[in-house]
């Protein structure tokens, strides 16, 4: 990445233009990039693919998938039953191509897992595209492995969980609002709402925090007058809007008898949904707020949160490794090119990334608590900085130890240190990390001798050093820098490092890991009941007589493996914590008259409520032993056959 001189509008617009040919012309493909390129993509696939038969699938969201699958209503509007009485707690699009996946290729825990896995390697790809249109071969090859090697995207990525789908379609968005800079067109801006409203459907509030940073930098860096900019920017706004809302506007226009109640809302509303459950009952004090459900949002109980968020014991293990590194690449990359014109491309790339990383850093660190894997939505950042900053440096170091003495770059100063500095800093942040868990502190030596060798060679070059040796230095100073996460990453190869199916992380900091020292957790995956769910699917199944629902659970919790085992109607009462106000007692107690419903299985885990509090008092416990049990814990059967 050479430093572009200052040049006239005409002449820069021609630059564009060329720009915009070059790209994947033959004479513009160095010939290691594709082998690489197509090596790094190897890696991630099976990375990501590992043991995918025995994936971690979320209890909750398992559920759905398979229900989704297998009934059009659940599908569209994301019912957690066949039935689609009550929907899940988010937007169901992430979870739509988990279901087209089963639905092709049957109830298995692989085809639940199958496109997780497919989102995780296009990002890597689409990743790489986007940083060579920025950068060049060298840094989108460098910011393709880091993305691989970020041990929560090996873990992520094949759980069924939104963030995977989130960060594809951002990607993807970043993409375009590139295209969009560069090419002078309205339609890559447009391109890139509509993918950013379609992370929307993935991942709601979330998929919104770039728009500040994308409007920024188009309004900055793309050419035409400012009005005509700001105008642009409004209708890709206006697109993003659109898209965004096209769910919520849906079901809001759907009458309520004809879709899914809504989890985690007081009054059955989608802009509830979203904008309380999902939105401000996140950042206040109120866990009400805009009709969202008290006590419903789970992540305030995992502590991640506050400044350090990204670097404490559980989350920086899991993405940080890179983050002095990219800072360092975001500073210097707008300082260092700070004299030039307004348009400079490599620079507004700089800004993009920087400023994604910025945004979500800030907004996770003021939120109420954060599941380490919510990080995964910065990984393509650290990513693509690293790439870009490592070849901006390497950029540099050349210009500084060019053949003619005249030639160096004396306005540069000390410019060329920034890739030694950057090396030593990058590993020297390694040790800190790993230090707490010293969970590979095998690989910690082999680290320091790299970043050694790396440095040393590229600080002593003199007249007589060959390029060869200069090339090997600069290896071992990028291995250097990524050998400590990818044994992090490497590690969830183990079921005992893969991560618990709630929370995905790799190495000792997972939630299966803190609960299983010895073992690797037992994972229940589609299809897949355990005995005692067994015995009790036979028993409903036999003594079912026409009803419409196999069975009314408490909360999904009570749920889930009966759904993920078979997909039957469930009517799940008080939805993902059992405080949605879903069924009513009199809701309940009509359908028990109708002899829709006969049977009830609450547990002492979850909330009473009036559902439940109408069970205990017109129904029979049944005895375990009925089913083949001798106690059932904290579970507890009813037959609520009315009287005749």
């Amino acid at each position: 990445m050479t430093a572009i001189p200052a040049v006239q509008p005409a002449v820069e617009q021609r630059g564009r233009r060329a720009a915009n040919r070059r790209g994947d012309r033959p004479e513009d493909v160095p010939r290691w990039e594709r082998p690489a390129l197509a090596a790094v993509l190897a890696v991630a696939t099976a990375l990501y693919s590992w043991g995918i038969g025995h994936a971690a699938l979320h209890p909750f969201y398992g559920a759905a998938i398979r229900s989704m699958a297998d009934s059009w209503r659940a599908f569209v509007f994301g019912g957690l039953d066949a039935a689609g009485s009550i929907s899940i707690d988010k937007l169901p699009g992430a979870f739509w191509p988990d279901a087209i996946s089963v639905w092709l290729f049957g109830p298995h825990t692989w085809a639940a897992a199958l496109p997780q896995v497919v989102e995780g390697v296009l990002t890597v790809w689409l990743l790489h595209r986007i940083v060579r249109a920025w950068a060049g071969p060298f840094a989108a090859l460098i910011a393709a492995l880091a993305l691989t090697l970020t041990p929560v995207a090996v873990a992520l990525n094949r759980a069924t969980i939104p963030d995977t789908a989130l960060t594809l379609l951002l990607v993807a968005a970043a993409g375009a609002l590139q295209k969009a800079v560069r090419t002078e067109r309205l339609l890559p801006l447009i391109t890139c709402g509509v993918w950013v409203g379609l992370a929307f459907q993935a991942k709601m509030l979330q998929a919104w925090l770039v728009l500040p940073v994308f409007a920024a930098v188009y309004q900055l860096v793309a050419p035409g007058r400012p009005l005509q900019r700001a105008l642009r920017v409004l209708a890709g706004g206006a697109v993003t809007l659109a898209v965004s809302c096209s769910w919520m506007l849906m079901a809001w226009a759907t009458p309520a008898a004809d879709r899914p109640y809504l989890d985690g809302t007081s009054d059955n509303n989608p802009f509830a949904l979203v904008f309380g459950y999902n939105g401000l009952s996140r950042f206040s004090s109120d866990p009400t707020a805009f009709g969202a459900v008290a006590g419903t949002a789970a992540s305030r109980t995992t502590g991640n949160t506050g400044w350090d968020m990204l670097v404490n014991d559980t989350v920086g293990p899991q993405v940080a490794w890179l983050l002095p590194l990219a800072v360092l690449a975001a500073v210097l990359g707008v300082v260092w090119r700070a004299g030039l014109p307004r348009t400079d491309l490599p620079r507004a790339g700089f800004v993009m990334w920087g400023g994604w990383l910025a945004v979500h850093a800030l907004v996770f660190s003021a939120s109420n608590g954060n599941h380490a894997y919510y990080t995964a939505v910065i990984a393509p950042a650290l990513a693509a900085l690293t790439g870009g900053g490592l070849d901006l440096f390497r950029s540099e170091y050349e210009a500084k130890y060019k053949s003619e003495p005249e030639a160096e770059h004396e306005a540069a100063g000390r410019r060329h240190m920034a890739l030694p500095a950057a090396i030593t800093l990058t590993s020297a942040w390694a040790l800190v990390l790993d230090w707490p868990t010293r969970f590979v502190s095998w690989l910690l030596p082999v680290a320091v001798m790299l970043a050694l060798c790396g440095v040393v060679g590229l600080s002593s070059r003199g007249p007589r050093t060959s390029p060869r040796m200069i090339r090997a230095a600069l290896a071992a100073g990028i291995a250097a820098t990524l050998v400590v996460p990818a044994g992090w990453a490497v590690s969830s190869l183990d079921p005992l490092y893969a991560g618990a199916a709630t929370s995905p992380m790799t190495g000792p900091v997972g939630k299966s890991y803190n609960e299983h020292p010895h073992h690797a957790p037992r994972r229940r995956g589609l299809d897949r009941p355990s005995s005692r769910d067994t015995a009790l699917l036979t028993y409903l199944t036999t003594h079912r007589h026409g009803e419409k629902y196999l069975l009314a659970t408490q909360a999904a919790y009570t749920a889930e493996p009966l759904l993920r085992a078979k997909s039957e109607p469930i009517l799940v009462m008080g939805g993902f914590t059992g405080s949605t106000p879903f069924p009513t007692a009199q809701q309940l107690g009509t359908l028990i008259t109708a002899h829709q419903l006969r049977y009830a299985l609450l547990t002492t885990q979850r909330p009473t409520t009036p559902a439940t509090t109408w069970v205990k008092s017109h129904c029979t416990r049944v005895r375990p032993a009925a089913y083949g049990r001798r106690n059932d814990g904290s579970f507890a059967l009813y037959d609520c056959t009315p009287q005749r």
